[in-house]
């Protein structure tokens, strides 16, 4: 298709070029976000000056997005990376894109910039083509210019100052033929990598705005306790303190520096005397009690075909306890309350629902509020981020046009952030006598995985203030994305098979989303129970898979990961183990074959050579795909060796990194290999998430190659694996 200048779009204007979108009725065909927000400018503009600035409503989270998304643009216009600013989520300038979850970022943003910038293109190729007296297509366009075929040349920028565009996307673009790509496929550097790595000024915890005070916020020490009472003279006679903020049960204090901030924070804590009511449930029975809670009944799929008849018949259950997202930076904000405006910079990973739910808790319309995003420690998923800035917007409420910063301390972050859910699936498959599964029925337990606040009411600070607002009920994440049952639905083909989701709506600790959802547990459930019918059939685990596999893109994946391991070769003394799953069945494809050893004397479990093999659909960045899967492996093995929140019947105990250990640098596997499989031309597949289940599964398939022994709860900490190898 090519390009068409409309007649409607040639109107003279000096102000360059703005594509700009608009909420309008949705085309058949438009792809990513534009389908929300079909209008160009939202995504693209063109300074006279010829510098380009492109638009995003998703945030860097550390996983490489600005990068990817500067080649995407740079790709489609043929400009050179380096002439592109790229503003990421802010309510002020950004499209609204919701929250940065899920793997979506390239399949929504990406689509959508790679889509919006190939039509900029087109325009500025014929507005050139109009100005020469030729045809578009005899025209060429060359590092941010538009040239004639008798070597004129025009520009961006000249042609940007002719034209004043308002032009809706069309149903399709005229995208860059892949064989041409220069940019597209290429391992780019990081663009926000130089600041993180010499001390410059990359997190929102650096953020120093001028006048600018340190404040702190007192936790409820259990869910719904209340404030009674304390003596405020002491602490507001201690050095540097400025202002005690109270609001019935919320309770902060600013001062001049943040040393200060902290020593007051101490103080008045222990200075508060509370009222207590509720009560935590027994660590130890935990998941038979979220087991036995009342649940919705959600059918995931039932598949039901002849098949031959079961010879032998395998049961398993399989668990994951509260996980932490464990950011190595605690949560931070910073806001300021300036001539009725609320200005709130933050890390969380949705600027757009935090405005709506920040103007529900300040009583505040939502169009005085901006919030901007700016990077900060990763976490992926619903860490602190969204209730930092909810203490900074309060406290600076209080004190009207001074900065505010609100840096939560560490016991704070690990015992307020929303965890990731506890699971429970049972599974259970049968054989018939040549090996294949015939029957396969799944069940899987869990709390929802979605709890970002979009409203007030989802906000931490809600409980402790005068008239809280109302709590919204948990609800289910509906498939195929899911929630619990993310990934619950096996890629494998089998002739029969139920999968039920029990969602639990009751939490007994608060919980949200952690990356890759329920798939972490589904996945290792599925893929440790595909290894035991493949050992009870006395086929390999690799062969057993591309036996059940009918997409060939998932064969190929599985193929390529054992190839590159050597799975057939294995080494003396290493039990070895394989997973794959294609995250949410519409991500990306990934295999992962690792290798490890287990120290019979101390239980421990020490990783050797991981290879995985990922097709993300066309690559952007083949360096930030290898970057994302290296990263999944890395803390999915640290969940599966080692996290777990621990609680007593009043409080969360896991409040500092003894209490939640994680892995440490002698703990990594010896090696990670990465292959990512080029499918030029196909559509962005989300892989920020597809490395955790088959991590995870992988792992627990060794364990039981080098021990005889099958773990199913994880974490398989040194005290279970000793227990289970009887040691």
């Amino acid at each position: 298709m090519k390009a068409v200048l409309r007649r409607r779009a040639l109107l003279v204007a000096g102000g360059g070029l703005m594509v700009s979108f608009s909420l309008s009725a949705e085309p058949r065909g438009r792809s990513g976000s534009l389908k929300q927000t079909p209008l160009l400018d939202a995504w693209i503009r063109v300074a006279p000056d010829g510098r380009i600035t492109v638009f995003t409503g998703k945030a860097e989270l550390g996983q490489g997005l600005k990068t990817a998304l500067l080649q995407v643009a740079a790709e489609q216009l043929d400009v050179g990376v380096g002439r592109i600013e790229l503003v990421t989520a802010d309510t002020a300038r950004t499209a609204n894109e919701g929250f940065t979850a899920g793997s979506h970022s390239m399949q929504d943003s990406g689509t959508a910039i790679m889509n919006a910038a190939a039509e900029v293109r087109g325009l500025l190729v014929s507005a050139g083509a109009a100005e020469f007296g030729v045809g578009p297509d005899s025209v060429s366009t060359v590092d941010g210019s538009v040239r004639a075929p008798d070597g004129r040349s025009l520009g961006y920028g000249a042609l940007a100052t002719k034209l004043n565009l308002h032009v809706e996307a069309q149903p399709e673009s005229q995208l860059r033929d892949p064989a041409s790509y220069r940019l597209i496929g290429t391992s780019m550097p990081r663009t926000d990598i130089p600041a993180k790595l010499t001390g410059g000024v990359a997190y929102v915890q650096d953020l120093r705005l001028p006048g600018m005070l340190h404040a702190r916020a007192i936790r409820q020490p259990s869910v719904g306790a209340v404030l009674l009472d304390f003596d405020s003279a002491p602490i507001e006679s201690m050095p540097g303190v400025v202002k005690l903020v109270r609001e019935t049960s919320y309770l902060a204090v600013v001062a001049q520096k943040e040393w200060q901030a902290i020593k007051a924070m101490r103080a008045l804590a222990v200075a508060a005397r509370w009222r207590q009511t509720a009560t935590l449930p027994e660590e130890a029975t935990v998941l038979e009690a979220i087991q036995s809670l009342p649940a919705r009944d959600i059918p995931v799929l039932t598949w039901q075909a002849p098949g031959a008849p079961p010879v032998r018949r395998l049961r398993a259950r399989y668990t994951r306890p509260y996980l932490m997202h464990g950011a190595i930076g605690p949560s931070c904000a910073v806001a300021q309350l300036a001539d009725g405006k609320m200005t709130v910079w933050t890390h969380s990973q949705g600027v757009f629902p935090l405005r709506s739910a920040l103007a529900e808790l300040l009583r505040m319309p939502s169009e005085q509020i901006r919030c901007i995003h700016v990077e900060a420690a990763g976490c992926y998923g619903h860490n602190g981020a969204d209730d930092a800035a909810g203490d900074a917007a309060l406290i600076a409420r209080a004190m009207p046009g001074v900065p505010i910063r609100v840096q939560w301390m560490r016991e704070q972050e690990h015992s307020n952030e929303p965890y990731g859910a506890a699971m429970i699936a049972e599974v259970d498959g049968a054989l018939d006598a040549a090996g294949n599964v015939v029957d396969w029925n799944y069940e899987v337990w869990s709390n929802t995985h979605n709890r970002r606040p979009n409203v007030g009411g989802l906000m931490l600070q809600n409980a402790a203030l005068p008239d809280p607002l109302p709590v919204p009920p948990p609800a289910p994440i509906p498939m195929p994305e899911g929630g619990g049952d993310r990934n619950s639905n096996p890629i494998y083909r089998f002739p029969n098979a139920t999968v039920v989701s029990h969602f639990i709506p009751e939490m007994p600790l608060r919980v949200s989303a952690l990356r890759s959802l329920g798939a972490y547990l589904n996945v290792f459930a599925i893929e440790s129970f595909v290894d035991e019918l493949a050992a009870a059939a006395g086929i390999d685990p690799v062969a057993f898979r591309l036996r059940h596999l009918s997409d060939d893109r998932a064969k190929a994946v599985v193929a390529l990961a054992a190839e590159r391991f050597g799975w057939f070769a294995g080494r003396p003394g290493e039990g070895r183990g394989f997973a794959f799953a294609r995250y949410k069945n519409l991500g990306a494809y990934c295999a992962i074959a690792l290798g490890l050893r287990v120290e019979h004397e101390t239980g421990r479990i020490r990783l050797g050579r991981v290879v995985a093999a990922v097709d993300s659909g066309q690559p952007i960045n083949p360096d930030g795909i290898r970057n994302q899967i290296e990263g999944a492996i890395v803390q999915a093995a640290s969940w599966t060796l080692y996290e777990q929140v621990h609680f007593d019947r009043t409080r969360i105990l896991s409040t500092d990194w003894s209490g939640y250990p994680i892995m440490r640098f002698p703990a990594l596997p010896e090696s990670i290999t990465v292959d990512v499989v080029a499918q030029a031309g196909q559509p962005f597949l989300g892989t920020g998430e597809a490395g955790q289940g088959p991590t995870a599964a992988a792992i627990a398939n060794a364990v039981s190659d080098a021990t005889g022994v099958r773990l199913r709860d994880v974490p398989f900490t040194v005290a279970k694996v000793k227990a289970a190898i009887g040691v």
